[in-house]
């Protein structure tokens, strides 16, 4: 079911680093320390993406990837479009700790 502009706006509140977009799309720029690490993230959100048959435009810039989501079917933001970026949010956290062992 598609959110309404207060529910996007109270859930945006929440969600950290998340932007809107052409008040249809969610979008956040994750930086890693070098390619690869990058890449893994990719593939990490990619099967989370996949298991929830829900699919996010990903851009790969070097070290920076870009995370796009929004549900097609509604034509705009979904719970899921928030859940899953909490749940990308948390892949980097748990990479970016990793970092320092």
């Amino acid at each position: 079911m598609r959110l309404t502009e207060e529910e996007v706006q109270a859930l945006l509140e929440k969600a950290d680093g998340w932007k809107l977009a052409d008040e249809r799309w969610i979008v956040k720029k994750y930086r890693f320390q070098d390619y690869l690490q990058g890449i893994e993230f990719v593939r990490r959100i990619a099967a989370i993406s996949e298991n929830a048959n829900h699919h996010p435009f990903i851009s790969i810039d070097y070290k920076l990837i870009t995370v796009k989501l929004s549900s097609w079917r509604t034509k705009g933001l979904t719970k899921l479009d928030f859940d899953l970026a909490k749940q990308y949010d948390e892949v980097y956290k748990q990479m970016k700790q990793g970092e320092g062992e």
